[in-house]
């Protein structure tokens, strides 16, 4: 069967809405907490979200080479098995359904749990009870088929910006600021710079999660080689302007010993700009922000347990192939995903969960920055609709970027990496002991 040819149907307004849409999620409102406490500093914790904003467009310019030369659903995953072969893409596919969209759904579900207790005013106990109701009731919306999670996906994709632009729009009027340098750029007191940078910068990519699909859609722009590069550069340098923004207004909003370590933060600041009322209706406005970005992943990671069904690349294929019977959606693997969603609940804090994905997307981030070298010279002949601005120093930006966000948290997360790239590594003997009996 001849594969399907995507429509392309696609302007530049709406690639950049896809962009911003992608990686704007509920990162944005809860890593000033991370960051702060590993920073010390408001001028250290700025800086490494411009660096991470930069280093974002850098890989998104360099993936959406690959994208376009190569637009098949699937993505990254695609991207590898092209440039390395089966045995890497399997990985990462394996990375994805025990680490990625599991880790993302059950850190922000703890992150949504935490500002509905604290909101409504109830006992911290409640967090994981309330964390799993939370998971659970997207799982459920999302087996009602993929139009019903779409509706969802516009709706709070309208309603997150809200909050966003309210922090941002009152916060600057704000009459009673905090003031603090913004240079030298320094760690805080009793914070040893390099560590702060390298903690920090790990903890700030998380707000930048998801630009590694970005460049996904270069298979269906009417005009890839003009649209695609303007959509990356503009919809993730908006970004990095609004987190500026949004974390310049809970610097000067809160003391940076108040937002370190508090998960409450954003809800605290809006309690502190608008008042009590105000702030609630803030808060809210955050509560279904998250809770759409919780859906997004739930609905694109139930997809890729099932596809790796459908390819027999895992022990019971069969199984993970099921789809539910009138509205076509993959039922099996959104059971998968949601019971590891919440075993890793029970076993990790947001930021340790945050920290994990991150520090494992960007290890095979790093493998697709070099594929755009080896692809270059091993298939020159290769369509390429758009090619990476300033080649090789954008690439190389990426790939230097990369590297250091992976071997700084193998330097100084040891535990952590361990268990992200031990569980990735798990995938290797399942991979050939499948191949081997099926």
């Amino acid at each position: 069967m001849q594969p399907e040819k995507l429509k392309k149907e696609i302007g530049f307004f709406s690639a950049i809405s896809t962009v911003m849409g992608i990686v704007i999620g509920g990162g944005v409102f809860f890593k000033i907490a991370n960051v702060a406490q590993t920073t010390g500093s408001a001028s250290l914790t700025l800086f490494v979200y411009l660096i991470a904003g930069l280093l974002t467009i850098a890989g998104g310019l360099t993936v959406a080479e690959l994208a376009a030369a190569i637009p098949k659903t699937g993505g990254p995953v695609k991207y590898i098995e092209y440039t390395y072969g089966k045995l890497p893409a399997f990985l990462l596919g394996w990375a994805q359904s025990l680490i990625y969209f599991p880790a993302n759904i059950a850190a922000l579900a703890i992150i949504f749990a935490t500002q509905f207790v604290n909101l409504f005013d109830l006992p911290n106990h409640l967090i994981i009870p309330v964390a799993i109701a939370c998971a659970t009731s997207l799982s459920a919306i999302n087996l009602l088929g993929s139009k019903v999670g779409g509706v969802m996906q516009s709706i709070t994709l309208v309603v997150k910006l809200i909050p966003i632009a309210i922090i941002i729009i009152f916060g600057l009027r704000y009459n009673h600021p905090i003031t603090f340098r913004l240079l030298p750029v320094q760690a805080g007191i009793g914070h040893n710079f390099t560590t702060a940078f390298s903690g920090g910068l790990l903890a700030t990519m998380f707000a930048y999660d998801g630009w590694l699909s970005v460049g996904n859609v270069a298979g269906e722009l009417k005009h890839p080689a003009k649209d695609l590069p303007r959509a990356i550069i503009l919809g993730l340098t908006f970004v990095t302007v609004v987190y500026l923004l949004v974390n310049y207004v809970f610097l000067r909003t809160l003391p940076i010993i108040h937002l370190a370590g508090n998960l409450n933060a954003a809800s605290d600041a809006a309690l502190q700009i608008f008042g009590g009322f105000g702030g609630r209706l803030v808060t809210i406005g955050i509560l279904i922000s998250v809770y759409g970005a919780i859906n997004g992943y739930t609905m694109t990671g139930a997809r890729v347990p099932y596809a790796l069904g459908v390819d027999n690349l895992l022990p019971a294929s069969k199984w993970f192939q099921k789809l539910t019977k009138h509205t076509k959606v993959p039922m099996n693997a959104a059971i998968f995903q949601l019971a590891v969603v919440i075993v890793m609940m029970f076993l990790g804090s947001f930021d340790t969960l945050t920290d994990m994905l991150v520090l494992v997307i960007w290890a095979f981030s790093v493998l697709l920055f070099v594929a755009v070298f080896i692809l270059r010279k091993r298939h020159p002949e290769l369509e390429r609709p758009y090619k990476v601005l300033f080649y090789p120093v954008i690439p190389i930006i990426a790939i230097i970027g990369g590297s250091f966000i992976v071997i700084s948290t193998l330097i100084t997360q040891p535990g952590l990496a361990f268990i992200g790239l031990g569980v990735t590594a798990l995938g290797i003997p399942v991979y050939y002991g499948h191949q081997h009996f099926k």
